[in-house]
């Protein structure tokens, strides 16, 4: 491995020298990041607030693709597919699409698996059968505890459970406007392929 040495005195500007020190440790941090891409099948439930007694169950999907190590940290982003199928927001409420961003820390403790945690954001849209509105947008806030299970080098098994808070976009009724939350859990089995 060779050794870059930087004289920082040649270097004038201090917020230079400061923005090429972030980024030789940024880049440190990520030497042994790889781009991975992956998929996982769940199942979730989602409840609403308490002034609304409602609930969905049902499958769900994702796909995903990130820059990372399975043993520090990595960057992730994916799209949620769920096979929603209630009537809350209208008399066919039907798929649900989201698409999320998160960080994923990952610990390696010299065991078999390698546990994470993971926090993001995501947004997305749910079909529904009103007769002015036919989307219903919303946000996530998203945490998420798992492990990773290595086979090899380029391969690992991912079990999960992620949490969201929902929150939905207004909806026009005759008398006022409504905006409903809901707590969404979902537990899952996945798969990475790592390059």
């Amino acid at each position: 491995m060779d050794i870059i040495h930087v004289n920082f005195n040649m270097i004038g500007n201090e917020k230079l020298k400061k923005t090429i020190l972030f980024l030789l440790m940024v880049a440190s941090l990520y030497a042994d990041a790889k781009v991975y891409i992956g998929s996982n099948l769940g199942y979730f439930d989602e409840r609403f607030s308490e002034d609304i007694e409602a609930k969905s169950s049902s499958y769900m999907a994702k796909i995903k693709a990130g820059y990372g190590d399975r043993e520090a940290y990595a960057i992730e982003f994916s799209l949620d597919y769920y096979d929603n199928k209630s009537k809350i927001f209208s008399q066919d409420d039907s798929k649900k699409f989201a698409m999320n961003v998160e960080l994923v820390k990952a610990f390696d403790l010299n065991i078999y698996v390698n546990p994470f945690f993971k926090a993001g954001f995501g947004a997305g849209y749910l079909n529904v059968d009103r007769e002015f509105e036919d989307i219903l947008h919303y946000g996530t806030f998203n945490l998420g505890a798992g492990m990773f299970i290595p086979v090899n080098e380029h391969f690992d098994f991912e079990l999960g459970y992620d949490y969201k808070a929902v929150s939905y976009e207004g909806i026009d009724t005759i008398v006022q406007q409504i905006s409903y939350a809901s707590h969404m859990n979902i537990v899952y089995f996945g798969f990475n392929l790592r390059f």
